[in-house]
């Protein structure tokens, strides 16, 4: 790591650290870090994170990881929403989305990829250096906006099979409870199968996703009507309407899911050397975010312009992802066919990233709430018990049905917003390690974000 001491304090290029981060800055960061506030089971999982030097992933299957993870909610449930607040909204969330996917999860990775301490996940870290109390509460923070996202995909993945097999099959309903049942035991029986396998079946799943999903947006061009979604005037105002579209903005290209373990496994790339760690897990993360940002704002327009607003709201009705009411009502052979493959590709990859931050935050609980018990856990134990939990949870969720558009902006505008936008902030302002990235224009914007998207949620919701 470079320790150069040119008397300069240059903003730094993305993914490097500054000039002042020597080795002297690393110890006061790392001096601050009170192991003592995690538990026996923490650190037995420390070692265990520590251990080994082979990374599970490489910097294009980390890419596609993260592209998997974020690509669903922003195919599926994005156009429904931002479209519905007609053209100049979506035109100036597409000038934002950016920036803002960006920027919010450069600053949350850096948590694990720019601290001194190697092998502490994100929750380990914000314990380590605020307490206890403020850790738990990170953690639960942090479950709360994870894991109803692997509800929400249970019930997506249930209804899209559902709509799949009586409209384009020809098959009769099947009985929701074993529908559920097979949906979820399949797309949690493969991620049970290890993170290399996880990872290597998102890599298959995401490429011909891509391609599809590049086929149907071009598809729909000749079906555009500018002059007619141009002349959609909704009721909202258009400051209004950007704020409010905002929630649902943060949790369609949210993969913070996946952020935590990527950092962990560039530590093992770069045998924990801060500064190649950091400058790995940013140049990965551009990377994902400009794929997301080109190839969902696409897609969005495309249906956008394709259905207009009365399609969006019948959309909205059913309860389905907007590609299956567009392989429903246009009755081409294509898209019957094509829109379905790509809703339930893009539901399995990010089931897997969301069901991987949730194996991560319900085992770190487990740790607290239970810490005699964890300790006589091995690992594989543990993950055996979260991923019954989830399991069983999602199947009920799945049968449940409820609203996903609702809960969408109540986890993705609250707790997302807060961990991604707000958090990192925060902990650049208390903590060492962080502090040469307070206030930074990038960091300044982020937790500006941060704040309108948690302020309007918690407005919506009285």
């Amino acid at each position: 790591m470079s320790t150069s001491h040119t008397g300069g304090t240059a903003t730094p290029r993305a993914g490097e650290l500054p000039e002042q981060y020597s080795d002297e800055h690393l110890e006061l960061g790392r001096a601050e870090f009170q192991t003592e506030n995690l538990s026996e089971a923490d650190m037995e999982q420390i070692k265990e994170q520590r251990a080994g030097d082979k990374p599970d992933g490489t910097f294009l299957s980390w890419v596609i990881a993260l592209f998997g993870t974020g690509v669903g909610a922003g195919i599926l449930f994005l156009p429904i929403n931002a479209g519905s607040f007609g053209f100049w909204p979506l035109v100036l969330a597409t000038l934002i989305i950016g920036p803002m996917v960006f920027f919010s999860h450069r600053a949350y990775a850096r948590i694990v990829a720019a601290s001194p301490e190697k092998g502490l996940d994100v929750l380990q870290v914000v314990t380590a250096l605020t307490g206890r109390k403020r850790g738990l509460a990170t953690a639960v923070m942090y479950w709360l906006a994870i894991y109803p996202v692997v509800l929400i995909y249970a019930i997506s993945i249930t209804n899209t099979m559902d709509s799949f097999i009586v409209n384009q099959l020809g098959g009769p309903e099947i009985n929701r409870w074993l529908l559920a049942t097979i949906c979820v035991t399949l797309l949690t029986g493969a991620y049970a199968m290890g993170m290399k396998i996880t990872l290597w079946l998102a890599n298959v799943l995401v490429y011909p996703l891509v391609v599809a999903l590049a086929a149907v947006s071009i598809y729909l061009i000749p079906k555009w009507d500018l002059a007619s979604f141009r002349s959609y005037e909704s009721d909202t105002p258009l400051w209004q309407a950007i704020i409010l579209v905002m929630p649902v903005l943060v949790f369609s290209f949210s993969h913070i899911a996946a952020l935590s373990q990527l950092a962990l496994d560039m530590q093992k790339r770069h045998n924990g050397n801060v500064a190649e760690t950091e400058r790995a897990v940013s140049r990965i993360e551009l990377a994902a975010a400009a794929m997301l940002v080109i190839f969902t704002m696409f897609f969005v327009w495309s249906c956008a312009l394709a259905l207009g607003a009365d399609g969006m709201d019948a959309a909205r009705e059913q309860n389905i992802p907007v590609l299956s009411y567009l392989a429903n009502e246009t009755q081409t052979p294509f898209l019957a066919w094509v829109s379905p493959v790509i809703a339930i590709c893009a539901i399995i990859t990010s089931y897997f990233g969301h069901l991987l931050g949730t194996e991560e935050g319900t085992s770190y609980l487990v740790r607290v709430a239970a810490p005699r018990t964890a300790a006589k856990l091995n690992p594989r134990a543990t993950r055996r018990l979260v991923l019954t939990f989830v399991f069983v949870t999602a199947i009920l969720a799945a049968v449940a049905n409820p609203s996903i558009l609702d809960m969408i902006s109540v986890v993705g505008g609250i707790f997302m917003a807060f961990l991604l936008f707000i958090l990192p902030a925060l902990l650049a302002v208390k903590a060492t390690a962080f502090r040469h990235y307070a206030f930074r224009p990038d960091t300044i914007f982020v937790f500006v974000v941060g704040v309108l998207a948690v302020g309007v949620s918690i407005i919506q919701l009285f």
